[in-house]
């Protein structure tokens, strides 16, 4: 309550969609007052270019909830929280098929109507309100009224007041801890084994080995075709031993070489920028000497620091996956091919995300002072969608490797 000249204002939140024509600049206030970081600390700071909605905005469906402080049901006073959702049809098991007598069982996908949360931001002296969960719920209203069984938020491991937020007043339990792995980009390029060929694919070829030979892992989207069509869609990538003849998936698929490896890249570039605030002089000095030396000596090949002090742009790598006893070495050819690739198009770093059991985990280069572990937490929110061959995903082990949407990167 408030005193106006003896009359008393009452102050509530309202939850309410995001509306682009009003609330674009009170938002982006709000992120930039909750980007701020603790006093000579590095912290990530977000670049959204403009548009709130950019990282669900290519999502099957999506919606943005702000929170409004409202005197007496009337007037708005400032925006001071909100979030993010989106929902998509993932694989989240296997069952076998059915087949005739004598026919080999094949393992076919399970799916089920998942919702993820992010961005969700509190004004930090509108904390400790409700606010948080109000939105929370808000969402998660949304969310069940669209169908969805499950809804998952994605959090770094280490950020307490989140996992107290979702774990301990929403009722999300943890779930998996896929390693995000992140390598800057060199002023010189990497080398490519002359023994590995890189040929880009079709749409219409990737779409075919991602859902042969990939439909079945855990958080695959049975949208792929969407993403692979996108036009931040870079591109999908095969690693082939060099001399193979590439006549079509097709034949890719029912005759693979003994090793090969895929992978797809994702421009982040247009979509947000990141800029790492609370860095010292030293530290600007000396990344800003590692780059001068690279430049000026490229054929020594010196690991430099780009422009990160800065907004910068990032790729991401997803779908990466292949066979062979050699499969991680080519893969490191596609990483290779990726890390040139970002340097032409001026990003700073690329950036991939495996589970935490994956061999890719070791094998693909990247600097653990700019990785880290991420935290995924769960919640069941009905049980109408999936056909039950899987029953409760939460309670289900990890699998060797999960598909990680670019989407929601």
């Amino acid at each position: 309550m408030a005193d106006d000249g003896g009359c008393s204002a009452e102050v509530v939140v309202v939850i309410r969609e995001y509306n682009p024509k009003t609330d674009g600049e009170r938002v982006e206030q709000v992120e930039s007052n909750c980007e701020v970081g603790p006093n000579g600390e590095l912290s990530l700071y977000t670049h959204l270019l403009g548009d709130p909605i950019c990282r669900v905005r290519n999502s099957p469906a999506y919606l943005m909830l702000v929170a409004e402080m409202v005197i007496n049901g009337g007037d708005a006073t400032e925006i001071v929280g909100m979030i993010r959702g989106c929902i998509k049809t993932v694989t989240c098991g296997t069952k076998l098929s059915r087949n005739k007598f004598g026919e080999t069982p094949k393992q076919l996908p399970v799916f089920t109507k998942l919702a993820y949360i992010l961005g969700l931001r509190v004004s930090p002296v509108h904390r400790r309100m409700g606010i948080g969960l109000k939105l929370v719920r808000r969402m998660e209203q949304w969310f069940g009224d669209n169908g969805a069984e499950y809804s998952y938020i994605a959090t770094d491991d280490a950020n307490e007041p989140s996992v107290s937020l979702f774990t301990g007043k929403c009722g999300y339990t943890k779930f998996r801890n896929p390693a995000v792995l992140v390598h800057p980009v060199f002023a010189h390029q990497l080398s490519v084994s002359h023994r590995i060929t890189i040929i880009k694919l079709a749409p219409s070829d990737a779409e075919t080995i991602y859902r042969n030979r990939f439909s079945t892992t855990e958080f695959f989207p049975r949208d792929i075709d969407s993403i692979l069509n996108n036009h931040l869609n870079l591109g999908t990538f095969l690693a082939l031993p060099r001399g193979y003849i590439w006549t079509g998936s097709d034949k890719f698929l029912s005759d693979p070489p003994e090793n090969w490896a895929v992978m797809s890249v994702w421009n982040c570039k247009d979509v947000f920028k990141l800029e790492v605030k609370g860095a010292s002089k030293l530290r600007k000095g000396f990344a800003k000497t590692t780059r001068v030396m690279d430049r000026a000596f490229p054929f020594l090949r010196l690991p430099s620091l780009p422009k990160i002090f800065s907004p910068f742009g990032l790729h991401m790598l997803y779908g990466l996956g292949g066979s062979g006893p050699l499969y991680t070495r080519f893969a490191k050819s596609l990483f290779g091919f990726a890390h040139n690739l970002a340097k032409e198009c001026k990003c700073g770093v690329i950036a991939t995300e495996v589970s935490s059991e994956d061999p890719l985990k070791l094998a693909i280069p990247h600097w653990k002072v700019l990785s880290f572990t991420d935290l995924w937490c769960i919640k069941r929110l009905g049980e109408d969608y999936s056909d039950g061959s899987v029953g409760d995903w939460r309670k289900s082990q990890p699998g060797l490797s999960i598909f990680v949407d670019p989407r929601e990167f």
